[in-house]
């Protein structure tokens, strides 16, 4: 690299690095913010709709009003040129958020008729997709698209008939999800073999509920058996309900609870409640409802790992400590009541609808070793949180997002971008753990870099769980992966053979221009050129690529181009997302790691 382009990269970086840093909140840490989304948007409309015609309480009736009114403006504001909705403002429009914008306007009184050219156009976008909009055209396509996962499928045709979107005798085209087993002990869930993943637990129970109210079974046995279990489980629903009254402080998932219960004669029942002053507590100003309150622990610990690629800390040691003393306030000592998660770990943000998970536990402990604050209670959290992706470790040697194992659906199952990012956290605490600790590290480092071996393609490349993009056919984004699993490889002291495959792959998914999409000809990201340049910098043999994509991306800043968020984040379900600091996030981690090499 010349003289020249270097002081331009150092400029860059330095720019990045201030950007992050001003992105900080009054307590000192990120919260970010999320995109907003048509299909919480969309849920939340039905749910104050559905809740509002079934409830006796008269209170704040006028702020629900004004809440759901705001909400179709929003949906009628930012319906696509096509008649359909995508995730996102910047998304394609897709079946599943198509469906639900027409639910919601079929929910809500009078909708219809007042948006009647809103509603028409979104007919006409689901006719052409669903090949019709009869009940079974509109069924079979939404169970088509997510297959034997049940998780998303079953609340979305349920809210499209509590919209009235599936004739008079809609409930049969919903399947009956089974709500009596949550009246089980917690512990007897995986081997009850539940049809939706672990995270779903109140829709399971909440849906169930409504189908077995509106349609119950012909077996008389049946029917008995989920009449007997409709108070326990109901229990379970508040016990396992956080403080904030948002499940996983999700739109979709806490419309999805609320819809059905209140449809269910359940309306003012303590769960309905608590879900209703969330959704009104979450709502924009615009009108419109992003799909998860905050990812402020996901983006804290992003924004620190990012900014200490280059070696150096930008923070001072009050600084440090403040994060560290937040941080560790997010740590989980205590088994987690809704997915029964031993202690340990850390979730996504710091408000109570957070579950521990396996992406968010690295993180947090990458980020523990990286401010340096070394005192016991670091320590401790660090063996616990070590010792809990220990635990955590399927037999096949990856690991899963957040529960080992309940089935063998997506969050259930091992991933590569997740093992990757736990293989760092281990190799970063390996010798400042306890002997008996270290030996489990050992162990579970062998088996995962097993794992990653059996899971590479033939290619080179890696596809995660959590991220993708919309311009696949099958929404995968292979560099995303493949950047992921490589950067956590070049944390080991000897390169290994499926990192230079994976090199290999990443370095001719570069397009001419020197950029990076999610492995296609697709448009260029910000956030996809910047983990790619991440994973190949300081690889030998690799300094033109990495010189052509940091020319890329320096032009970027200097423009002021780099800042436009892009929809890659998967959400539940593949719901898609976009993060305000991603594109600043790892262009600072980028350009951190290439400068320190310089």
């Amino acid at each position: 690299m010349k003289g020249a382009d270097k002081k331009r990269l150092l400029r860059a970086r330095n720019q990045a690095i201030e950007a992050l840093m001003l992105e900080r909140n009054a307590a000192g840490h990120w919260e970010g913010e999320l995109s907003s989304s048509a299909l919480s948007t969309a849920t939340a409309v039905a749910a104050l709709a559905v809740w509002e015609k079934h409830t006796s309480n008269p209170e704040r009736s006028k702020e629900r009003q004004s809440a759901i009114r705001l909400g179709l403006r929003w949906l009628i504001t930012n319906q696509n040129a096509d008649g359909g909705w995508g995730d996102t403002t910047k998304s394609f429009s897709n079946i599943s958020t198509t469906a639900l914008g027409w639910a919601a306007f079929g929910a809500v009184e009078g909708a219809d008729e007042e948006h009647a050219e809103t509603v028409s156009k979104a007919r006409e976008w689901l006719r052409g997709k669903a090949g019709g909009i009869s009940p079974h055209k509109l069924a079979e396509a939404i169970t088509a698209r997510y297959g034997k996962d049940r998780t998303f499928s079953v609340p979305i045709l349920t809210m499209c008939t509590l919209g009235g979107r599936m004739g008079a005798d809609g409930w049969r085209h919903v399947i009956q999800l089974p709500f009596e087993l949550a009246a089980f002990p917690q512990e007897m869930f995986a081997a009850l073999r539940l049809p939706v993943v672990s995270y779903a637990l109140p829709a399971l129970i909440a849906i169930g509920q409504a189908r077995h109210h509106h349609r119950p079974s012909a077996n008389p046995f049946t029917r008995v058996f989920r009449n007997l279990t409709r108070r326990r489980t109901l229990k379970v629903l508040r016990r396992i309900q956080p403080a904030s009254g948002g499940y996983l402080e999700a739109t979709p998932l806490t419309s999805f609870v609320t819809m059905s219960l209140a449809s269910a004669g359940n309306a003012d029942h303590p769960v309905a409640h608590s879900a209703i002053e969330f959704l009104l507590a979450s709502m924009r100003a615009d009108g419109s409802w992003p799909i998860d309150t905050n990812l402020a622990t996901w983006v804290t610990t992003l924004s620190v790992n990012a900014m200490s690629e280059g070696g150096e800390l930008p923070l001072d040691e009050a600084e440090r400590k403040r994060i560290t003393k937040w941080l560790l306030g997010q740590h989980y000592k205590t088994v987690h009541p809704y997915t029964n998660a031993p202690p340990g770990a850390w979730a996504w943000t710091d408000l109570t609808g957070g579950v521990p998970d396996a992406d968010d536990t690295p993180g947090a402990l990458l980020t523990l070793k990286r401010l340096g604050v070394h005192d016991q209670q670091t320590q401790t959290a660090a063996e616990m949180g070590v010792k809990w992706l220990c635990d955590l470790q399927n037999s096949d040697g990856g690991i899963p997002t957040f529960c080992k194992g309940w089935t063998n659906l997506p969050f259930d199952r091992s991933s590569p971008d997740l093992t990757a990012h736990t293989l760092r956290a281990w190799l970063a605490w390996r010798d400042r753990m306890p002997d008996q600790l270290r030996e489990r590290i050992d162990t579970g480092l062998e088996e995962a870099i097993t794992y990653l071996a059996t899971v590479q393609r033939p290619d080179g490349s890696w596809i995660p769980l959590w991220f993708g993009n919309q311009h696949a056919t099958d929404d995968e984004n292979p560099v995303y992966g493949t950047a992921k699993v490589l950067i956590a490889l070049n944390d080991f002291p000897r390169p290994h053979p499926m990192a230079r495959r994976a090199a290999a792959w990443l370095a001719a998914a570069q397009k001419s221009d020197g950029s990076w999409s999610g492995g296609g000809d697709w448009p260029a990201s910000i956030e996809e050129t910047a983990l790619a340049l991440e994973a190949l910098a300081g690889r030998e043999g690799y300094e033109s690529t990495v010189d052509r994509g940091t020319a890329w991306l320096v032009e970027r800043v200097e423009r002021n181009e780099w800042l436009q968020a892009s929809p890659i984040g998967f959400y539940f379900a593949k719901l898609w997302y976009y993060e305000k600091l991603y594109p600043a996030i790892y262009t600072c981690g980028a350009l951190n790691r290439i400068a320190a090499g310089l």
